[in-house]
């Protein structure tokens, strides 16, 4: 067959064939060529150019030539074939045994269908039968119960009625009764509403279709358990009932007013804050299914109400029409001049504008109070009243629709609303920014009092310890007004600070600078201590200030050598500029210290650190002074070495003059009180008199007690320097001492005593009752002057400075410690010496 591919194909058409071949056409056209069937080349397809007859006879032959291989075909596979049809009866046979008991179960399949179906059609015609009468018994029950309901609600609308009426009718006979029902007459109409509005929302309920009407059954796999849950659900609905659409006209109608009742229930509680009255409102709604509806209403309606009062109270061109009004009253109309409205002040009208901007947040926070009040009256109210059945409260069923409380909705709103206003008032008028900026506390004030009185009747809470969210979220939206008062603080802070510091050395602060600068910071916190927060925000900016103001005194004092030199006559420069400073600081700080006791703790600690800084530049002046005069007036005293102590007295000199080194003392006493402390504020140099008082007398009795050798005329030499000494501390410390050197109290007795201690007797060195006042340390000193043994300096290698100085330095047990340890090893020389430094010592450490 690969001979004859054309006649082979698929698409081959033997009609197209002989027409190709009469019309002389060749075949297959070209369209079939182009469609993937490729035309031999041979005699078959040149043969339709040739004539018909030789077209058929070459047919022909091709037949005969075709026939001849199939026989050719079947005698080779003749056996083949023989087999395959005696398989073929073979199957027949099978199909045919096949086929008889297909015929059986088609008899089977009848009997079961005769006994199934038939019963099942007849089961099913009778269920959907069984399920109308059910549907047609339900629609009977809920109209029979719409019926009784519309019968019940008819009534309880005369009794509501027959009230109005009464009302009308007492209203008519006394006027000025506000209230014209007793109070049981309105708690009997208040339950009557209530009662009408539950009866209205079954009555509803039984008209949109009950939720729970007939137990559905549960879903099965069977047929006739699907189609009788589809039929059940199918509920006859009663409006289709024409007896029931007969009174749906008046449940509406009912339904209407008993919404009318309740709204003016609600707003009437709501004025009155009467919490009876608004839980029967509540009840009422949540009789009607209405009580989410309702309460967002409410809280919607109260929010918009506070936002329009806070844009009003803002809203500067309604105060320049009102001006505008009351001036052109008096006048003529013919004759006025209408000016354009004005949005700013003159500087004639400022005043009448600020009076009236202050009345308006007045009235803004009555009014905010007002409505903030209603919110938690309503949010109470919604907690207190429950549900009979659930006992749950409306408030929760609320919250299951709405997203927040009503309060959080109020606080929320009002924050917004009053940021959004407030700033945008503040970039639209400079009259209102500068008005309430520069009058920030009191409008502080005012929301103060709108904090207090909604504190009855809320959870709110704001004093200088606690400050309840709410709270913080309401002066956050006053933050513009804030920052501009701030502001303004700070500059008048750094103003009293650059005024101090504005002569720089050449005229350097001093007492009455720090006075003003201690003065402008303690108004400011006493401007602001009514308020917990802003206080807090203006002892911040206190620190800051007091910050800059410890630069500016740095940047003035001086470090270097003729800041602490005391050669005289005269005090240097900078020491005085450094004097007048510390004194500015000294006055600064000394009453920016009692911020602790006028204010909160909180707000002092934020201005600590700053005060802290003043003191520790203070200190950086007067240490390094104070220890230079400590360190000369020592110096002095040290020469006391020098003079010649174990002279033999000469009964014809008489008595001897002070020491040289006692003048120079003196001397420079007189130069310290008269040219240093002068700089420096008096309160302070007083305490630095007696500190350097006391610390002269210990150093010059250290050194007179270590005065080795010392013979009578050097104990005579002593008590007159002694003497001297006492005139001119007493000399020092003035007449502002009222008590003199007795206000030095110990070491002014330690000096009285060591006059005598120099002429007892050796025995009664050891006896405290002869030594009284003395430190042991002295004594043990004394001791070892009288005795051949060396004294610790001595022994140590020390100057008697370096030695006094090292005394001063550590503590008086380590002294003694000292004094014992030159004591051992000593042996047989001056054991009599030794004996009474060892009582000495015993007695000193109580043992």
């Amino acid at each position: 067959m690969s001979d004859y591919p054309l006649f082979t194909n698929p698409d081959f058409d033997a009609n197209d064939y002989a027409n190709a071949i009469l019309a002389g056409e060749p075949y297959p056209q070209v369209h079939q060529t182009q469609s993937g069937i490729k035309p031999r080349t041979g005699a078959a397809l040149e043969s339709a150019k040739e004539d018909i007859s030789v077209a058929i006879s070459k047919l022909d032959l091709s037949i005969e030539d075709v026939s001849k291989q199939i026989k050719a075909l079947v005698t080779t596979h003749h056996e083949d074939l023989l087999q395959r049809a005696a398989s073929v009866n073979n199957l027949s046979g099978s199909l045919t045994s096949v086929r008889r008991g297909l015929d059986d179960v088609d008899a089977s399949l009848e009997k079961l269908r005769q006994k199934i179906r038939v019963p099942y059609q007849s089961l099913e015609t009778n269920v959907i039968r069984l399920q109308r009468i059910r549907q047609a018994s339900d629609a009977l029950r809920r109209t029979s119960r719409f019926v009784v309901l519309s019968r019940r609600l008819e009534t309880q609308m005369s009794e509501l009625a027959a009230f109005d009426k009464l009302s009308t009718a007492e209203k008519n006979i006394q006027h000025n009764i506000a209230d014209s029902l007793s109070t049981d007459q309105q708690d009997d109409k208040e339950r009557t509403i209530a009662k009408a509005a539950l009866t209205i929302s079954e009555l509803a309920a039984l008209l949109d279709g009950p939720e729970e009407t007939l137990d559905t059954p549960g879903q099965n796999s069977s047929d006739i358990n699907d189609k009788t849950a589809t039929a059940m659900d199918s509920l006859v609905p009663l409006r289709s009932v024409k007896a029931v659409a007969a009174h749906i006209p008046v449940i509406e109608e009912a339904q209407f007013k008993v919404t009318h009742e309740m709204e003016s229930m609600i707003i009437t509680g709501l004025s009155t804050l009467n919490q009876s009255l608004l839980a029967s409102s509540l009840q009422t709604a949540y009789n009607l299914r209405a009580l989410p509806i309702l309460v967002q209403r409410l809280s919607r309606d109260l929010c918009d109400a506070v936002e329009e009062r806070i844009r009003t109270a803002f809203d500067l061109s309604r105060i320049s029409k009102e001006f505008v009004s009351k001036e052109s009253a008096p006048s003529s109309q013919g004759l006025l001049y209408k000016s354009r409205v004005r949005t700013e002040p003159t500087n004639i009208t400022a005043p009448q504008w600020t009076a009236a901007l202050w009345a308006r947040l007045e009235t803004l926070i009555e009014d905010m109070a007002a409505c903030c009040i209603k919110v938690y009256t309503l949010e109470k109210v919604l907690k207190l009243k429950k549900d009979p059945a659930s006992q749950r409260s409306f408030l929760d069923d609320v919250l299951q629709v709405l997203e927040n409380k009503p309060s959080s909705t109020f606080w929320t709103s009002l924050g917004r609303s009053l940021e959004k206003y407030a700033r945008d008032a503040a970039k639209g008028s400079t009259f209102l920014q500068q008005t309430l900026s520069s009058g920030y506390p009191k409008l502080l004030r005012l929301f103060h009092e709108f904090f207090a009185k909604i504190a009855v009747h809320t959870d709110t809470v704001y004093t200088a310890s606690q400050q309840s969210p709410e709270t913080i979220i309401v002066l956050r939206a006053l933050s513009t007004f804030e920052a501009l008062y701030l502001s303004r603080s700070t500059t008048r802070l750094n103003e009293a600070v650059s005024q101090a510091f504005a002569g720089g050395s050449r005229s350097p602060p001093g007492a009455n600078e720090g006075v003003a600068i201690a003065r402008a910071v303690m108004n400011e916190l006493d401007s602001a201590r009514f308020d917990p927060l802003l206080i807090l925000a203006v002892a911040r900016n206190i620190g800051t200030t007091l910050d800059g103001a410890t630069m500016r005194a740095e940047s003035l004092i001086y470090s270097d050598r003729s800041a602490v030199t005391l050669l005289g006559p005269m005090a240097t420069p900078q020491q005085i500029v450094n004097g007048q400073v510390a004194t500015c600081l000294y006055h600064c700080w000394t009453k920016l210290e009692k911020v602790g006791e006028e204010h909160t703790e909180s707000a002092a600690a934020l201005v600590r650190p700053g005060v802290k800084k003043l003191r520790n530049t203070y200190d950086y002046i007067v240490d390094p002074l104070l220890t230079a005069i400590r360190r000369e007036l020592a110096s002095i005293v040290s020469r006391l070495h020098r003079v010649d102590l174990q002279k033999t007295p000469d009964p014809m000199a008489g008595m001897a003059g002070s020491s040289l080194y006692m003048k120079d003392l003196t001397d420079k006493l007189n130069y310290v009180k008269t040219q240093i402390f002068v700089n420096f504020a008096i309160e302070v140099t007083q305490s630095w008199m007696l500190s350097i008082v006391k610390y002269i007398i210990r150093i010059f009795v250290l050194h007179a007690s270590i005065a080795k050798p010392l013979g009578e005329s050097g104990k005579l030499q002593l008590t007159t320097d002694m003497t001297e000494l006492e005139f001119a501390l007493n000399a020092f410390l003035g007449p502002s001492s009222k008590r003199g050197l007795e206000a030095a109290g110990e070491e002014y007795r330690m000096l009285r005593a060591m006059r005598p201690l120099l002429f007892l007797d050796t025995p009664s060195l050891a006896s405290p009752t002869h030594v009284a006042n003395l430190p042991p340390l002295v004594v043990l000193h004394h001791i070892l002057v009288r005795s051949p043994l060396p004294l610790p300096h001595t022994m140590h290698g020390w100057q008697e400075a370096e030695y006094v100085r090292w005394v001063d330095e550590h503590k008086e047990e380590e002294a003694l410690s000292l004094v014992e340890a030159g004591l051992v090893g000593k042996g047989k020389e001056g054991a009599e010496y030794i004996e009474l430094a060892k009582r000495v010592l015993r007695h000193a450490r109580g043992e």
